[in-house]
């Protein structure tokens, strides 16, 4: 299979082996505590792991994009930051 058209670069292959195993072990959490409780958090609807996940992935693209526009192309700290807020959310939510 020819993939040359993908720059999988070290950074592009962490991603997607990240989101992968973030998938996996949501599915390994699912299958040994069925259901997720659904709670109703500061958003003031009801969210389960899944929907969690889903707003602290969008979240972190948004941290990451404005972290690229505003501050520039080191994304250690951006990376930082959206670990604590994807902590946030699986708290709060």
């Amino acid at each position: 299979m020819d993939l040359s058209w993908m720059a999988w670069t070290l950074p592009t292959s962490l991603f997607w082996v990240c989101l992968a195993g973030l998938l996996i072990g949501m599915g390994i959490w699912e299958y040994f505590s069925p259901g997720g409780n659904p709670r109703v958090g500061i958003l003031r609807f009801e969210t389960t792991r899944g929907d969690r996940l889903f707003i602290s992935l969008l979240g972190s693209a948004f941290i990451h994009l404005a972290w690229l526009g505003l501050v520039g192309p080191n994304l250690w700290w951006a990376l930082g930051l959206s670990l604590i807020y994807a902590i946030g959310v699986f708290r709060t939510v």
